[in-house]
């Protein structure tokens, strides 16, 4: 790794902020970032009914939240390229804090989508893993990138084995409105963590490109539009199964515990699946393996809707999806900072991560709306089984290869 000695005001590191303790903050940061955020769908039950709302009431407030997320995503990893990522993920970190402890004294549907919809979402943009995973990518040499995002990726999934049980845990001992106020504390957290992560690439890193070129470049490159159309299949699958899953499962009979647990297994599993796509992507092609991740998707949906549903059934599919769950962002980002490099790899990435969003809106608002219709969570399900078949096949004619002109991105 090359020594930095630009002034601390350029963003260079610290002698007090080395390597590994810029990713240990950006693991934490995840952790935080996404496991608050990934415990919202035991709120939807509760909150619905103690307001008499239907399910799609709840379920467009974290549509709102989703599709903000993603449309911030760029903006913040603009910012974060121009300015350093520590200013980011701070706002980032009072505007989450915020929602999630107003959302505790939403009453109406307004209120939700105010609260948990649009500042959760702004907050969730500033503060998310992918402005922390750009920080990490930055640090470390190409042919650890892919290893290095895997660890930062199985983070956040860390986060969701932790955080969930522990928001069922507040929502029984103190009920669903201290529960998000103790939760907004954990959102808060992410504050301090950001200064360690204080800086930005340095100008002499990759291409000499302004930002407007660098999007034009890639906006022209058919593997990044394939990138971008896979990774809305991930959100849609994500968004849908984390918000809706509680609630199915209570539906189909079972205690609401089994669904907590169910999302915790996917967190657990996601720390396996998401660092080792990280290491496999170091050494494999990664259109294959994503190719791979989308399709097994498929497959694991399908007979999880076909068998009988036991608590065995759920934690099984849980366990399987979570193997496949975010393994999907350490191979994408990859592709990303491969192909392009890593200098504005937080723009271009949050441009691909919005797709994701935008994706993960339809998944969850379509969840509420389909279910209020027809009572029934089926035709979501089967939704989510094609797009998994797309997703395969539109990661296959992807070009790994880094572009000609950008020499500082090896191939990993």
């Amino acid at each position: 790794m090359t020594t930095q000695t630009q002034a601390p005001r350029s963003g260079a590191p610290t002698s007090w902020r080395t390597p590994l303790l810029i990713i240990l903050a950006g693991c934490t940061i995840a952790l935080l970032n996404f496991g608050v955020r990934s415990g919202f769908g035991l709120f939807l039950e509760p909150i619905s009914a103690a307001n008499g709302w239907g399910r799609e009431v709840f379920a467009f407030g974290i549509a709102i939240q989703t599709v903000l997320w993603g449309f911030g995503q760029p903006f913040a990893g603009a910012l974060a390229d121009r300015y350093g990522s520590a200013r980011v993920l701070v706002g980032g970190a009072l505007f989450y804090a915020a929602g999630v402890a107003l959302t505790a004294y939403a009453t109406t549907p307004l209120m939700l989508n105010v609260t948990l919809g649009m500042l959760i979402g702004i907050g969730l943009a500033g503060s998310s893993f992918t402005v922390a995973l750009s920080a990490i990518a930055r640090m470390v040499p190409p042919e650890k990138r892919s290893w290095a995002l895997g660890i930062g990726t199985a983070a956040g999934s860390m986060g969701q084995f932790l955080m969930v049980p522990l928001g069922q845990a507040f929502i029984a001992a103190f009920g669903t409105a201290f529960a998000l106020i103790l939760l907004s504390l954990f959102a808060l957290a992410i504050a301090p963590l950001a200064l360690v992560l204080a800086g930005k690439a340095p100008e002499g890193s990759g291409p000499q490109q302004s930002m407007g070129e660098a999007l034009r470049e890639a906006g022209v490159q058919k593997s990044y539009w394939l990138l971008i159309s896979g990774f809305f299949v991930c959100g849609f699958h994500v968004s849908f199964i984390q918000t809706h899953l509680p609630a199915y499962i209570v539906d189909r009979g079972l205690d609401p515990a089994t669904g907590a647990w169910a999302l915790a297994l996917v967190g657990l599993a996601n720390v396996v699946g998401s660092y080792t796509a990280g290491v496999l992507g170091g050494k494999r092609s990664k259109k294959y393996l994503l190719s791979f991740i989308y399709g097994a998707r498929a497959v694991v949906i399908t007979v999880f809707v076909m068998l009988p549903m036991t608590e065995v059934s759920v934690l099984v599919f849980a366990f399987a999806m979570g193997l496949l769950w975010l393994s999907t962002v350490p191979l994408t980002s990859g592709l990303v900072a491969q192909i392009f490099g890593p200098r504005y790899m937080a723009t271009l990435f949050g441009i691909v991560f919005f797709s994701h969003q935008v994706g993960g809106f339809l998944g969850v608002w379509l969840g509420g709306r389909l279910f209020d219709m027809t009572g029934s969570y089926n035709l979501v399900w089967w939704i989510s089984m094609g797009l998994g078949v797309f997703a395969a096949i539109v990661h296959w004619p992807i070009d790994e290869r880094p572009l000609a002109r950008l020499s500082p991105a090896p191939a990993e």
